[in-house]
């Protein structure tokens, strides 16, 4: 399964094309900020992720194997990680995140991890 972090499981109800900006990102362990900027692109699909005041206003970068379901009614986004393992994820790095393999090397092995993928 680490094969398909950066893209979506078919059970997640994820249709390619649908603007998920502004979607609500929900840990196990609650809510943790909204989808700011997303990616469907095959083998590097993501969420980049404001987490607001909850942790500073950091922005971390979600690959999509992390994501469980997708609410299309509620504009919810589940993914299998608690509030914890978000909060100590490696920061979105907007200019090593295009064009960087090392980078979503690191980010990827990060939730493979802590996610079991």
């Amino acid at each position: 399964m680490s094969d398909h972090i950066w893209g979506y499981q078919p059970t997640t109800g994820h249709t390619a094309g649908t603007d998920l900006t502004g979607y609500k990102v929900e840990a196990t362990d609650g809510s943790i900020g909204k989808v700011d900027k997303h990616s469907d692109e095959v083998d590097s699909s993501y969420l980049v992720v404001d987490t607001g005041v909850w942790i500073f206003g950091k922005h971390v970068l979600l690959p999509a194997g992390t994501v469980t379901t997708i609410d299309q009614a509620e504009k919810k986004i589940h993914v299998a990680l608690t509030k914890d393992q978000i909060k100590d994820s490696p920061e979105f790095d907007k200019d090593k995140h295009l064009g960087d393999a090392g980078y979503h090397e690191q980010v990827g092995g990060y939730y493979q991890t802590h996610r079991g993928i």
